[in-house]
């Protein structure tokens, strides 16, 4: 997954040696974003994710995230080539990140919020490790931070291939049949899951995306290194591996539902606060961005897992997909918005806005909580 946010931690460097304009910025990560949508939807419409072996599926996959981030640096001398090589990317890791999903679930029952919110730590630190290698390279070395996600990413397909196959609770695999995702659309329990992980997904990738250039600004505002807000960026993102861990240990004991409320609302009261800290003493700032990237990523599993756990077990693959899909598709606007919003009134507003996200996710999980299909999710848990 560090392929994701790979180009995105060298927007500095690749602003100057590119000359990119707000737009071109947010379109570095926009791009991988649409390319994840289409690829997402695509396979939930082909149900792929449940007529294909996963484990090949994800290792052709990562190795195809791998490929594409390579060129990059290798060939691209401006966006008008690293744009579709990004958008590639974002289709190749369709093929990772719900499949993963897919095949955790095929390992877990009584604790598969843990498993998949394992599965969802290794994304977030994933998402994170970019800024590690920026800090430990130089900003100004792009080429080499692109180069090392690329690494990672088929060293992760080499792991796949060699290591990972679906488990115990693997249903047999569907014939095609494309009124599957219609089923899934149409099922009431699924759509508040999802309006929760949209309410999420509002908020957690706009907050990854921009959290980073915040902290430099608020950094170097306050007189401190620029390095030292890549440093805090990657603990800020990376955090959520250790919130994701603790969201499912305690969901599988506790509810799905009332972890992802409570995730909820820490994550968007961080939200409202951390914008008027802006040049503020960079230890209160980071403490904010620390609980924040903590919570915002600790309900993400969850959503997944209930999915699971309430769809037919013979399109699992394709539930979650689909689910991911919408989630990606919402991201484009707020990744969007949030610079624009910055440059009209500033990082308060902006930040504030991303709390809209959990206000309608917690209403979700309030209303999946009061139905009859609680009793389906983590052991009768809710």
């Amino acid at each position: 997954m560090g392929a994701w946010f790979s180009a995105s931690a060298v927007i500095p460097a690749l602003t100057s040696v590119w000359s990119l304009d707000d737009t071109a910025r947010a379109w570095m990560t926009m791009s991988v974003q649409i390319g994840f949508v289409v690829g997402a939807f695509g396979s939930a419409l082909l149900n792929l994710a449940d007529r294909i072996p996963a484990a090949r599926l994800f290792t052709a996959s990562a190795l195809l995230a791998a490929l594409s981030t390579a060129l990059i640096p290798l060939v691209a001398t401006g966006p008008a080539l690293a744009l579709p090589l990004r958008f590639l990317t974002g289709v190749a890791l369709a093929g990772v990140y719900p499949v993963g999903m897919k095949i955790m679930a095929s390992w877990t029952r009584a604790d598969r919020g843990l498993g998949i919110g394992l599965l969802v730590a290794a994304l977030t630190v994933g998402s994170g490790t970019p800024h590690l290698l920026t800090l430990a390279n130089g900003i100004a070395d792009w080429r080499l931070v692109l180069l090392l996600a690329a690494a990672l990413a088929a060293l992760g397909a080499l792991i796949a291939a060699r290591f990972v196959s679906e488990g115990p609770y693997r249903a047999p695999a569907p014939r095609f049949d494309w009124r599957a995702i219609g089923m899934v659309a149409r099922d009431r329990p699924l759509v508040l899951a999802n309006l929760g992980y949209l309410g999420h997904q509002w908020e957690i990738y706009a907050m990854w995306t921009w959290v980073p250039l915040f902290l430099r600004a608020s950094y170097e505002a306050a007189g401190v290194a620029p390095g030292w807000a890549s440093l805090a960026a990657f603990a800020a993102i990376s955090v959520g591996g250790l919130g994701s861990l603790l969201g499912g240990l305690l969901a599988d004991r506790l509810g799905r539902t009332s972890v992802a409320i409570t995730a909820l609302v820490i994550s968007g009261s961080c939200a409202l606060v951390i914008g008027p800290l802006f040049g503020a003493s960079p230890l209160l700032v980071t403490a904010v961005a620390l609980l924040w990237g903590f919570a915002v990523v600790a309900d993400s599993a969850q959503f997944s897992a209930a999915i699971s756990e309430l769809c037919d077990s013979h399109y699992t693959g394709t539930a979650l997909t689909l689910q991911t899909s919408l989630g990606f598709l919402l991201t484009l606007g707020t990744i969007w918005l949030v610079p624009v919003l910055v440059s009209w009134s500033g990082w308060t507003l902006a930040f504030a806005t991303l709390a809209l996200g959990p206000v309608v996710g917690v209403a979700a999980m309030l209303a999946l909580r009061r139905s009859p299909a609680a009793a389906r999710l983590a052991g009768g848990r809710g």
